[in-house]
This record gives C-alpha cells, structure tokens and sequence, in this order.
C-alpha cells in the first residue's frame, strides 16, 4: 500500500511547492470579507466562557452580515480558522492565510479523488485522473479564493470515498472509516444542504451488497453524521428541524437578482437557459476532459452488457452511484432551472465523477501505449492545456476558457471571466496616482480598501457618485460589462487582464 501512495505525495508536494510560492498573488475576491468577518464572530458560539454568561446571544456569532451568513452552513470556516490565526500569528495578512488554507484543503480533495479512483484503476490512470483533475485552471483559481465552493466538493468526496470503505469494510468492530465518513458527510451537510447526497449515493452502493450488520453501519453513519452537522452549525442549534427546513428551502430556491452575462446577453440569475451549465461545463473544462469523460463512461458500462465479469472493473452500483453524482444535480439544473451566476461555481461538486470516469478512458489508453515513455508522454499531452492556461491567466485562472471559447480573450464580452473581483489587488497595487487621490469603486469598495495603500483615499461610488470631480479616480470591472457604462469615454490609466480580455480598469475623470 505504501507503494501506491508516493505517486500522488510527488504530485502533492508538486502542488503545495507552486502554491505556497504563489498564494500571496491572489487578491480578495467578492464573497471573502464578510464571509472571513463571520468566521471570526463564530469563536463567540464555541466559548464556554460566553455560554455561561448572563447576557450570551447567539445573534452575535454571526457577526456583521448576519442577515446574509447566519443561514450559510460555516463547517468549513470553524474548522480552519484556528490554522488560519496560527498563520497570522506568523505574520500572514488574513486574506493571505485564508488563501493558503483554502488551498491546502483543495489538496485534501486531490488525495481523496485518487485514493476513490484507486479503486477500480491502476496507479498510473488514477494518478493522472488526480492531476487532471487538481490542474484545471477553473479549480485551481477556485481552490484560493473561493472559501465555499471547493470546500463543499472536497467534503462531498470524502463522504463518498470513506463511505464506500465503510461498506466494503470486513471488520465487526467501529471501522475507522465509519467516523471519517461520518465527520465527511455531517461537514458537507453544515456547508450546503445537499450534502446529504453523498450519503444516498453511499447508501446505493450498499444495496448490493446486503448485510444487516452494513446496514447498521448506515444507520449509525447517517446519525453521527447529523450529530457533526449540528455541532458545526450554530444556526441550528435553537430549533434543528424547523431552521434546516428553513435552510432547505430557501437554499432550493435560491433567490437572487444578480445579472450575468452568457453567449453575449445579459440574463437575470433567474431567467438562464437550460443550455447555461452544459455550454460552460463545454467552454470552462480543458479540451480532453469532456471526450474522456465520454469514452470512460462508454466502457465502464459497455462492460457491464458484454460480460459479467468483475475482476478489473467494479460492480454496476459503483458506476450508477458514479454516474448519479453528476447526473441528479445536472438533471436539477436542466429541469428546474434554479437561479445561477459566478459561472457554475455552486455546482463544482458534480465534477469528481467526471474525472473519475475520465481515469477509466485513462487507463484504456495506457494499457495500449503500454510503454512507460509513451504513457508519460500522453499524460503530459493531456496536461498540458489545463498547465498552459493557470501560467497564462495567474493569479485569475478560475476565469479560465478553453480553445472553443477562442481562450479567454475569445470569452470577453461573451461570458462573465473575472466576476469575483479579485483584479482589484492588482489594480489599486498598481495605480499611479498622487498623494492625496480620490478612488471611487463602482463595486464592493472594501476589497480595495484592503490593498490601498495610504495616499489613496477609497470611496464608495454608488454611495458618494454625486461628490466624483475632476481628477478623480474610478475603478470599475467588467462584469457584465459594467465597464462600458461607467465613464465610458474618461481616459483608462490602469488595466488589469489576461490573454486579451479586460478585468478591471481605473479611469480619470478629465
């Protein structure tokens, strides 16, 4: 077993090498502040000290955003603001260290896409399966700046990696794998209400394999589960039932009146065509991601017609609960059409399983090449897209699009690229502008205010737009073309982009 784990180590420390020489390059992106401000007000509802005081209110553990964090399950930010203070302590700026956390925590996910592949394929196709996965320009972005989304897939996938080892576990005593499982699910669950999936998708693959002592490991998996969820969600901690319900349903819904730019119109959240998610899963994933997604899927089953064989290839409930982790959710999307925006960032959790699958053509393919300089050479050739795209967009590669997108630059204008704002750092960083100077911030002025340094005074412009004057500075993005419709014509004196398209730009008012 030992030998099966240096690969993906080698693939790690790859990874923790680049990241730890880059995580101080990413900028603060749109959701962060407040989200980090609620991570913080949090340490209210875990100190004994305050639960025994006279005047403990478990409204003040929300913090200053309540009204719009209270109900956002916080599993995720209570676990890792400790190792985030530890951070600070050693003189990392907060944004910084939450990157750096953030990232270590994706890798977390790496490891557990390879240990879940390493079921069914040989160490070279999971190993690439793994790499292809974490060298995806979209989540490699995501991975620092995004303390939601990636954290929901990583624990997502660990609920469904230690729950397939809980079932196939032979021993009569508490499998270790039990309690992973269990923290993995009550965890996804605290961080998005459709974490329960991942404990169907468990509970699918236990039906074949019918045993009432594996059944009792269900029932007890799923109870310690809901025991993890509560205890990392103070929010349920009044009335657990009625607020998840609560949760549940507004969660479903998901109201929102956000604006998004798709195939070059601009929609509310609310009103996209069906065609949004698959269009960008298309344009969003390197080139050979999709075709061996394709090609995985057609032998995984295929084999299952032809033959009834076993030996290689996993049971039919392994690749059906596969094959529903993408589906029931993108089947959700195609049929109801909830709101969404920011790309399709809250559905990154359905990606795994096309990585695993595409670990299945993987292993086809090397299985053919069979010489170990030709498989390197394939993987390599695979790779390459996805290592080409995060040099040529640092630090923005979640804005990441592919050849058939004509790259980012083909993508301008188009579809949203850089929404979360993160080009701000390097704008404000950036500006040459005289002691003194007046910044005005279309949007979210207080990512700017982080990076300012003391002779620009930062202002909010849709708050103070009356009091712009001449000489004044404008920073504005080019989310759905905001850009164009903020002082159009006032002189551009710092842009920030990548491969052609336009993030941000700071105008002078003339």
């Amino acid at each position: 077993m030992q030998s099966f784990r240096r690969p993906i180590l080698i693939l790690l420390l790859v990874n923790l090498l680049v990241g730890l020489l880059t995580f101080r390059n990413y900028g603060l992106s749109w959701d962060e502040p407040l989200f980090y401000d609620y991570a913080d007000s949090l340490r209210y509802a875990y100190s004994p000290r305050e639960w025994f005081s006279e005047d403990f209110d478990l409204e003040k553990a929300y913090g200053i955003s309540g009204s719009d964090h209270a109900n956002r399950g916080p599993a995720y930010i209570v676990l890792a603001q400790p190792l985030v203070s530890a951070l600070e302590a050693f003189g990392a700026d907060k944004a910084s260290a939450w990157h750096l956390v953030n990232f270590l925590v994706f890798q977390l996910g790496v490891y557990l896409l390879y240990r879940l592949a390493r079921r069914w394929m040989s160490v070279p196709a999971a190993l690439a399966a793994a790499a292809l996965f974490a060298w995806q320009p979209l989540l490699w972005g995501h991975a620092f700046i995004n303390p939601k989304d990636p954290p929901f897939l990583v624990f997502f996938l660990g609920a469904v990696c230690f729950g397939f080892e809980m079932i196939d576990s032979d021993s009569r005593k508490f499998p270790k794998s039990l309690a992973l499982a269990a923290f993995f699910l009550g965890t996804a669950t605290s961080i998005r209400v459709l974490g329960p999936l991942a404990g169907l998708l468990v509970a699918l693959y236990a039906l074949p394999r019918f045993e009432a002592r594996k059944f009792k490991r269900l029932a007890l998996y799923a109870a310690l589960s809901l025991l993890v969820a509560f205890a990392l969600w103070p929010y349920l901690w009044e009335a657990p039932l009625q607020r998840f319900v609560e949760v549940f349903g507004f969660m479903s819904d998901n109201p929102t009146r956000l604006q998004v730019l798709f195939n070059g119109q601009i929609y509310r959240a609310d009103e996209l065509p069906r065609r949004y998610l698959p269009v960008l899963l298309g344009l969003t994933l390197t080139e050979p991601v999709l075709p061996l997604f394709s090609i995985g899927v057609f032998i995984a089953f295929w084999k299952k017609i032809k033959s009834h064989s076993v030996e290689s290839r996993p049971p039919t409930a392994d690749d059906l609960a596969l094959a529903l982790w993408f589906l029931i959710p993108f089947a959700y999307v195609l049929i109801r059409k909830p709101p969404m925006y920011d790309g399709y960032r809250h559905f990154l959790f359905i990606l795994p399983p096309l990585f695993l699958f595409a670990g299945f053509a993987l292993e086809k393919i090397f299985a053919v090449a069979k010489n170990g300089r030709a498989v390197g050479a394939i993987a390599l050739l695979l790779l390459a897209p996805g290592i080409y795209g995060s040099i040529q967009l640092h630090p923005y590669e979640y804005a990441y699009y592919n050849s058939l997108a004509g790259g980012v630059g083909g993508a301008f204008r188009r579809y949203e690229t850089e929404y979360w704002l993160t080009c701000y750092k390097e704008a404000v960083e950036n500006i040459d502008a005289p002691g003194g100077a007046r910044l005005f911030v279309k949007r979210e002025p207080y990512i700017a205010q982080y990076y300012a340094g003391e002779g620009v005074s930062i202002r909010d412009y849709r708050a103070e737009f009356g009091s712009v004057q001449r000489g004044d500075f404008v920073l504005v993005n080019t989310r759905t073309n905001e850009d164009l419709k903020t002082f159009k014509d006032a002189p551009v004196v710092t842009q920030i982009g990548r491969g052609g398209a336009i993030f941000c730009e700071i105008k002078q008012i003339p």
